[in-house]
């Protein structure tokens, strides 16, 4: 972990502090197929079964550093798959912070909540996603998290954020950073040149 967590500094990802720390932290290895364990450093995308990946370290670094998870955050990760984003965010946002991951297809809510419950974070959950967009009951939250791509960004997930919050999320093949400015405004900022598993919704 220490070698990949070196070449994505050399990169030029893990930039923000405190996502760095979740990255030396957690350990990727715990959240793939015990089949590709050996590949679990490897800079890559892994498959976890049912048409979804885990996502290449540079990617989810790129990410974290947009999103900015900040201790004492109320985060929402939407598409946590194996649970390594979870994770992440829930050591990004400390004990009085608080993570709650969405996942569509059961047998990876299973597979998330079997990997986030090798460590100990009384904060952090995984659940099944509903029939309703994110956590419109729970919201708002301060920071939102996607990790697979849709074709536009979703209005409900921008009413679910606090007013100041961030969204990142996969667009077409790009990612982007959302700032819900009031009610009516956000902000944009359009990063090009990724790939992603489409949303399921």
């Amino acid at each position: 972990m220490e070698e990949l967590i070196n070449e994505l500094k050399g990169e030029g990802v893990l930039k923000n502090a405190n996502v760095l720390r979740a990255f030396m932290a957690i350990d990727r290895k715990g959240f793939v197929p015990e089949e590709l364990a050996s590949e679990a450093y490897g800079n890559y995308p892994l498959p976890i079964g049912f048409g979804q990946t885990i996502s290449q370290p540079f990617t989810v670094a790129f990410m974290l550093d947009l999103l900015e998870p900040k201790p004492g955050e109320k985060i929402l990760d939407v598409g946590s798959g194996s649970g390594w984003t979870t994770a992440l965010l829930a050591q990004s946002v400390g004990e009085k912070g608080t993570v709650c991951g969405m996942e569509i297809i059961p047998e990876l809510v299973l597979f998330g909540q079997t990997n986030l419950a090798k460590y100990k974070f009384p904060n952090a959950s995984i659940r099944k996603a509903g029939p309703r967009f994110g956590l419109p009951n729970e919201a708002p939250f301060d920071k939102i998290l996607v990790s697979a791509s849709g074709q536009s960004y979703p209005k409900e997930l921008i009413e679910q954020l606090k007013i100041g919050g961030t969204l990142v999320i996969p667009i077409k093949g790009s990612v982007w950073k959302i700032k819900k400015v009031s009610p009516e405004k956000i902000e944009t900022e359009k990063y090009e040149g990724f790939a992603f598993v489409p949303l399921i919704s």
